[in-house]
């Protein structure tokens, strides 16, 4: 069972970035950090975290909204300098604790997954992965890029999964993301899911439920893709 604490991570403005970590049993074979959009985690995203923690890697979630109320950003979303800053700062905190820099991955749900897509845009590191990122088309925020412009980009091995349902992420909006990612010069994937169950951030695998059949195989393309680019 891997062992949960927290931590504080500078950041270059001379705040610090507060981290909930989970450390592997003995050595880790890489670092991925963890971005969502809540100050708390749910049950489902906490057992992801535990499960890839149990995989191996050392696994970090920064609280991106530790800064003051006021800022740039809206209260649930997270992008631009202060986005950046965090992961560096996540980053950072990977490196002093032994882990190689092209051992460091990001992942991302939600909004949280265009920013995990828009760090591998700005950030060379070993993978990345991105669940139902919103932001297609039309910027989240004004710090934000839609990610149409952003793919051709990346600079990081890249990993998209999206449900034909999803009215933020229309499936047009998809296969254009799907051939603007191509363009890039790192490896891409974009899967589409059909419904809107495919994320493992959420309750339970049945089995014999189809839905749960498709959470299980987007989770484990999220253990691939980490597998397969952080060497």
């Amino acid at each position: 069972m891997s062992g949960i604490y927290r931590e504080l991570a500078p950041v270059h403005d001379t705040t610090t970035v507060p981290l909930t970590v989970l450390e592997p049993e003995g050595h880790a074979r890489g670092g991925i950090v963890v971005l969502h959009e809540s100050r708390e985690f749910n049950d489902p995203l906490l057992e992801l975290m535990r499960a890839l923690a149990d995989d191996g890697w050392t696994v970090l979630a920064p609280d991106l909204f530790h800064r003051p109320a006021g800022g740039t950003n809206t209260p649930d979303r997270v992008f631009g300098d202060e986005l950046f800053a965090d992961f560096d700062a996540c980053f950072e905190w990977l490196t002093h604790h032994g882990v190689f820099r092209d051992c460091i991955g990001v992942l991302g749900f939600d909004s949280a997954g265009t920013a995990a897509a828009l760090v591998a845009t700005n950030r060379r590191i070993g993978a990345a992965v991105s669940v139902a990122a919103p932001g297609i088309e039309t910027p989240l925020t004004p710090q934000a890029v839609p990610l149409l412009a952003a793919a051709p980009a990346f600079q990081t091995p890249w990993l998209g999964l999206f449900g034909e349902d999803d009215p933020l992420t229309p499936p047009d909006q998809v296969e254009r993301l799907r051939e603007a990612a191509a363009r890039a010069d790192v490896a891409t994937l974009v899967v589409t899911y059909p419904g809107l169950h495919h994320r493992p951030d959420q309750p339970g695998f049945d089995p014999a439920d189809l839905d749960d059949v498709t959470v299980l195989d987007a989770q484990t393309r999220i253990y691939e893709w980490f597998d397969s680019y952080l060497r």
